[in-house]
């Protein structure tokens, strides 16, 4: 019997330290710590779905909140019970010690287990959606401030006007113009739809 530890983190750029410190001071081996630095949006990580293979009936995975499992309600008690109920593999929520299926293996500890784990996937499921909600509200507010969003578009020069006439009498090629006006080739051909239409 093994015990294995999941760190995710959505992006490259963030730092999974404190997932894995926390394994570490729970006990787990460095080797036996699989990372993957993916969105929770599904369950195709590598790293995950290696793991998940490679556990076996009485293995324990640990892990440091249920939101590191995944983000997808329904999905995440796919999981759980995929790993509790198929694999008889305990799972360990270290931010929450009532998911600690190690703990209370009779009918009202595991019954417990699943509703806290029901409860919890639910709330953090309606955060997000009200988090999606907030952020539309936010954005439609600020485009009626007049807002822009998007990369500001890059400034065309004193003699983009003589560059786009001499192209538009063909006496430049798209490449030619979009050196003469310092920009690269795609830049140029989006400046040149603006003109056809």
């Amino acid at each position: 019997m093994s015990t294995y530890g999941y760190v995710r983190v959505s992006t490259k750029e963030q730092n999974e330290d404190r997932q894995i410190i926390a394994m570490e001071e729970f006990g787990i081996a460095a080797d036996c710590i699989v990372l993957d630095k993916q969105s929770g949006k599904d369950f195709e990580r590598p790293g995950y779905q290696k793991l998940v293979h490679s556990l076996k009936a009485g293995d324990t995975l640990v892990i440091k909140s249920i939101d590191r499992l995944g983000r997808n309600y329904e999905e995440i008690l796919e999981q759980w019970r995929l790993l509790t109920k198929e694999k008889q593999v305990a799972i360990v929520v270290l931010d929450m010690p009532l998911l600690d299926t190690r703990q209370g293996r009779d009918l009202i500890g595991v019954l417990i287990a699943d509703i806290v784990l029901q409860l919890l996937s639910y709330v953090a499921q309606t955060e997000r959606e009200f988090n999606r909600k907030r952020q539309a509200e936010g954005i439609a507010a600020a485009k009626a401030r007049g807002v822009q969003f998007g990369r500001k578009s890059k400034d065309r020069g004193e003699n983009y006007g003589s560059v786009m006439a001499a192209w538009k009498r063909g006496e430049l090629s798209d490449r030619t113009a979009a050196k003469q006006l310092g920009v690269a080739h795609g830049t140029f051909q989006r400046w040149r739809k603006e003109v056809d239409q």
